[in-house]
């Protein structure tokens, strides 16, 4: 036998040769194993795996260079759509050891612990009327997956259930201004437990928005966690317009118009906590869409530490935040944090003796001691007109949401240069490039050169799961991606990569952090700005002072470092540094 494993083809090899060949079990094993086939029959595989001569995972690869099938050894059963497996029984698919993952069109791959069972792969054929692409996963995570996923079946159903057994008539009850805890309307009718259940489940998950999608035979609802959106429940489309008007009720909105996007605003109590919901809605060519943007009014607004700002980035901004007047910037896209991060700055110098107003669009928290106006275009009240009211009411520190026109950016240098301190935001890539968008606004250079103290940059990554993230070694592909070269890699340095449990439904990561690129305008960036120099220019420049900036990318190395966050999500929210 050693001298057929010593020239082994794959493609028709047994499997017991294919093991010795990889050195998975001895030839005693083996023997051992083939005599107990003989006696009592059974797969070899399964009978070497009860005897502890190999283990799960050298059978499966095995099985996999037998079969040519590939191996998956984690599946994220959040990311698995429960519509897959609607027309199967979870009894069925635990005992045949399988579950569909994903549907490619006219293909659905699916994950088998057997390749060899070839019946299963012909039922699925016929059922879901689709080719099926197999994949192999280890035998205790497909289990749990399939539990997790039919788990998540059964509670959609049971809610649109419910939602049949009942009359689903526009629901337009008196709501008012209540804000009565969700979680004790018991007996409502069904529709207002579906939206009342998926509002529960959204603050207790911590979710940021929630997405109620039609499409045209079903509406889908996603959640969005830690900047990224999963699916919830789908329901039939018959039931789009009565959950819309519910929404829209609770959003004091006109449940008539469908014609044009709306926005309104929701309070509700979830488990004693408030809860305030920015609700928008807009037509689409199979009913209204609407999106919910939560925000916990009893959360406590985060310190700069705990965000993520610390070392000398920190001291830059912190330094800029305590001057008596001048113009801070905090850029990046939408969601990046930088509301939150103006919030914390306020918060930290807030003081009895300092007047402290804000003008947003909208107030996402309110601040104790602090005076916040929001916008309202519809009367003529805008950024510009708010912040000259807000000029003559004395205040020492100014907060505007967005700096998004000439007018605005000019009434704000006004301000510094008559002694305020002003904060706000700008949407742009970098900290460099907020000074070239100041100038394409039409802000004269010399003003932006006299104004500006510090530009920062941000954006927010997922945290790494603390009860599941395991340590692994990076190539030098992977650093390179990262931007670090392998001897400039701390010794103190610990890797990690997200792998999934309960504790974080299965995504491997928990919560969000920012990394940060803090530019302080010293006098060769000043001279820059007056000549009108590009991003890049001013970027080198930052890089090459006395601390010299950190990028983005950069930041972003050393949270990996600190065994904060991966590889993976420093790349999904940066680009390549450059300049």
């Amino acid at each position: 036998m050693s001298n057929a494993a010593a020239h082994i083809n794959i493609s028709t090899a047994r499997i017991g040769e294919i093991l010795l060949f990889m050195r998975a079990c001895s030839e005693p094993q083996l023997e051992m194993a083939l005599n107990a086939q003989e006696e009592r029959g059974g797969r070899l595989g399964e009978i070497l795996l009860a005897q502890e001569a190999i283990t799960e995972e050298q059978l499966l690869s095995a099985l996999s260079q037998q079969s040519g099938i590939p191996i998956v050894t984690e599946l994220n059963a959040e990311e698995i759509d429960p519509g897959l497996v609607r027309d199967l029984s979870m009894a069925y698919a635990r005992d045949n050891l399988f579950l569909p993952l994903e549907d490619e069109g006219n293909v659905i791959r699916v994950a088998v612990h057997d390749p060899f069972n070839t019946y299963i792969i012909d039922d699925l054929q016929v059922l879901l009327h689709k080719e099926m692409d197999p994949v192999l996963v280890p035998k205790q995570h497909l289990l749990d997956t399939i539990h997790h996923v039919f788990d998540r079946r059964a509670a959609a159903d049971q809610v649109v259930d419910e939602m049949q057994e009942a009359d689903l008539g526009i629901i337009a009850q008196d709501l008012g201004e209540t804000t009565k805890d969700i979680l004790e309307e018991e007996g409502e009718a069904p529709i207002i437990r579906l939206v009342n259940s998926v509002l529960n489940q959204a603050v207790k998950e911590q979710v940021s928005d929630i997405h109620i999608e039609p499409f045209e035979r079903e509406i889908i609802v996603r959640f969005r966690k830690d900047g990224v959106l999963r699916e919830i429940i789908r329901a039939p489309r018959r039931y789009h317009a009565s959950i819309a008007s519910r929404i829209k009720i609770m959003g004091n909105l006109n449940i008539a118009e469908k014609r044009i996007p709306q926005d309104g605003r929701i309070r509700i109590k979830v488990a004693g906590n408030d809860v305030d919901i920015r609700l928008s809605t807009v037509p689409t060519g199979h009913g209204e869409r609407l999106v919910m943007r939560l925000l916990d009014r009893s959360a406590t607004v985060l310190n700069l530490d705990t965000l993520g700002l610390g070392g000398e980035p920190a001291k830059t901004f912190y330094q800029s935040i305590k001057q008596p007047h001048g113009i801070v910037l905090v850029t990046g896209p939408t969601g990046s944090g930088k509301t939150t991060t103006l919030y914390a700055a306020l918060t930290l110098i807030n003081k009895p003796d300092i007047n402290i107003l804000t003008i947003e669009d909208p107030v996402e928290y309110r601040l104790e001691g602090i005076g916040q106006m929001q916008v309202n275009p519809k009367i003529g009240f805008t950024f510009s007109t708010g912040l000259r009211a807000i000029l003559r009411q004395d205040p020492d520190v100014v907060l505007i949401g967005e700096t998004r026109d000439l007018e605005t950016a000019e009434i704000a240098v006004q301000a510094s240069l008559t002694g305020h301190l002003v904060f706000t935001t700008l949407h742009t890539n970098d900290a460099a490039s907020s000074f070239t968008r100041l100038i394409d606004m039409g802000v004269e250079p010399f003003l932006i050169a006299s104004t500006v103290l510090c530009a920062q940059a941000q954006r927010l990554v997922r945290k790494l799961c603390l009860h599941c993230r395991q340590p692994f070694e990076p190539s030098d592909v992977d650093l390179e991606l990262l931007g670090v070269e392998r001897q400039h890699v701390p010794p103190t340095a610990k890797f990690y990569k997200a792998n999934g449990c309960d504790e974080c439904a299965q995504s491997g990561y928990s919560g969000r952090l920012g990394i940060f690129e803090v530019m302080q305008v010293t006098d060769p960036i000043r001279k820059l700005i007056l000549d009108r120099s590009d991003a890049q220019a001013i970027k080198r420049a930052a890089r090459e002072s006395a601390h010299g900036m950190l990028t983005l990318r950069e930041d972003g190395a050393h949270k990996v470092f600190e065994g904060l966050t991966t590889i993976d999500e420093i790349l999904r929210v940066t680009q390549q540094d450059s300049g």
